[in-house]
């Protein structure tokens, strides 16, 4: 009896109780009640079970009659009824947890009475963050009287409330603020706890964006020359300096060693994603050129890209270049299998050879293996053919 008792407690039904209107109570209890063969066998042990169940201090047990062809008449218990929801909480040793629930029950019904629902569909996660819920409840009150507030969650202030604890407890957060909150309030758009701060209106710490300026003649601050310069994705956009090519390249290292080039800067592509480069629409009128690893990701960020801007061109992802460096070849762990559709024939050619293992399995290059003189002679090799002149790229910061 006790351990059915228990199983309804680790579903969170016996926690309901605290909820709802029409409770389980009193319940009854199934016994497995012993068989004539029982009796015939073993009766002295069905006799101690009879005798031990009717002696149940929580439980209310109906007995029946049994007559049996050798030892007669037997009464015998058949069922089991616990009266009260006290008296299986007792019996469970659960009286501090049952307590605690109830207490966040009470509170939840004088402050945000539409939050219970939440409480009866997960009361074993609620009684896990009892400790935590007058904070939540604290939480859930500002934002109702502060709908989609357009600060930083560091600037919510609640006494006992920082924004490492708001941010610990998103998810639950999101659950109990979608069912108070008015549909205006809660951009639906957004999901998961990423999106946490732009789903109810909180500003969040800007993408940014980290480039370097290739040719000394481009000034973007005075008393500065090719520098080293991050800005935010906004201010990025509205940047107003002269530069005809752009170079995108994934790796850090290459970032920085980039050879200088008129006209021309070098953006780091990672940490910010293709959404923050894109609102910088005065990248349009400008050559772009994306240098990633060749191998099967390579290419799937190239048509990410291409995505935002459909005139990238690709740099140092060619076969000449695989080619040329097949002493470095690694492998790729976990290959991209989707279709491409934004690459050029000679791009696609190249990304089905790696995908389908024609050249051998799971082939990639990485960027950062590409001899620097290779990557030289290909810029000039560039800039021979967008200009006409034949320049030579300094070696930049090496």
């Amino acid at each position: 009896m006790k351990a059915q008792l228990l199983r309804l407690w680790e579903r969170g039904e016996i926690l309901r109780e605290a909820i709802t209107v029409n409770g389980r109570f009193p319940m009854r209890l199934t016994l497995k009640t012993p068989g004539s063969a029982d009796i015939t066998d073993h009766f002295d042990s069905v006799r101690t079970w009879a005798a031990e169940v009717t002696a149940t201090d929580f439980a209310r047990i109906e007995c029946r009659e049994v007559r049996h062809r050798v030892q007669g008449s037997q009464m015998l218990p058949v069922s089991a009824w616990v009266e009260t929801v006290d008296a299986a909480v007792d019996c469970l040793g659960k009286r501090r947890e049952w307590d605690r629930f109830t207490t966040q029950v009470l509170a939840t019904r004088q402050t945000h009475p539409a939050l219970l629902s939440w409480l009866e569909r997960r009361p074993l996660q609620a009684l896990e963050l009892s400790a935590e819920w007058p904070r939540l409840l604290a939480v859930v009150a500002w934002l109702v009287e502060h709908p989609r507030p357009g600060i930083y969650l560091r600037q919510v202030d609640l006494k006992g409330v920082h924004s490492k604890f708001i941010e610990a407890h998103r998810a639950v957060l999101a659950e109990l603020l979608d069912l108070v909150l008015p549909a205006d309030a809660v951009d639906i758009s957004k999901s998961g706890s990423s999106q946490f701060a732009r789903r109810y209106g909180f500003m969040e710490k800007p993408a940014r964006i980290r480039f370097r300026v290739l040719d000394s003649a481009i000034r973007t601050m005075p008393g500065t020359e090719c520098p080293d310069v991050t800005l935010d994705a906004g201010s990025f956009s509205r940047l107003e300096i002269d530069v005809r090519r752009v170079f995108i390249t994934e790796n850090e290292t290459n970032f920085l060693a980039f050879p200088q080039a008129p006209e021309a800067i070098v953006i780091f592509g990672a940490g910010y994603g293709w959404d923050a480069l894109a609102r910088s629409q005065w990248l349009n009128h400008c050559s772009v050129h994306y240098w990633g690893d060749i191998d099967t990701h390579g290419f799937g960020i190239l048509d990410q890209l291409r995505g935002k801007f459909d005139h990238v061109a690709s740099f140092l992802m060619d076969r000449a270049t695989l080619n040329a460096h097949a002493a470095n070849w690694g492998s790729e762990d976990t290959p991209l299998r989707a279709d491409l559709c934004r690459l050029t024939p000679e791009e696609r050619e190249m990304y089905d050879d790696l995908r389908d293992n024609r050249i051998c399995k799971g082939l990639r290059l990485e960027q950062e293996y590409v001899g620097y003189h290779w990557l030289l002679d290909c810029l000039n090799q560039l800039l021979y053919e967008s200009s006409g002149v034949l320049t030579t790229p300094t070696l930049g910061r090496l």
